[in-house]
């Protein structure tokens, strides 16, 4: 294992927490391995890792990219993280707003559809936690 997979899983497990990332790696079969590898050393190692800015401007620079690019896939996922990376709601909605102005609108209205699903998922844990 290098240096850079083994920072890139510190801070995988970091933003989407350890229950995520151990059920993704009992998932893991031989053909997509390497493909979890890249993108636990480049992704999670090299661009989450960087000092540059904040784990919470990457929340909300990646729930722009993934509505703009119209990957929605991934958006429940990332919101879910927003709670260690210390993103807010408000933050969220920030983003999706720009993405509706420089992307289109039903791109942004998609991924706030996404949002508040997974907020209401999150809220009715903790209520059921709490």
């Amino acid at each position: 294992m290098t240096d850079r997979h083994a920072e890139g899983m510190r801070i995988r497990r970091q933003v989407l927490g350890d229950a995520h990332v151990d059920r993704a790696e009992a998932a893991k079969t031989e053909l997509d391995a390497p493909f979890q590898d890249l993108i636990t050393e480049g992704a999670w190692g090299t661009v989450w890792a960087s000092d540059g800015i904040s784990l919470r401007e990457r929340s909300m620079l990646t729930l722009a990219l993934l509505a703009a690019t119209g990957n929605f896939d991934e958006i429940p996922m990332h919101i879910r993280a927003t709670e260690r990376t210390g993103a807010s709601r408000r933050d969220v909605l920030e983003a999706f707003q720009h993405v509706a102005i420089y992307a289109g609108v039903p791109r942004a209205n998609h991924a706030l559809k996404l949002a508040r699903a997974t907020y209401a998922e999150m809220d009715a844990a903790e209520r059921q936690d709490g």
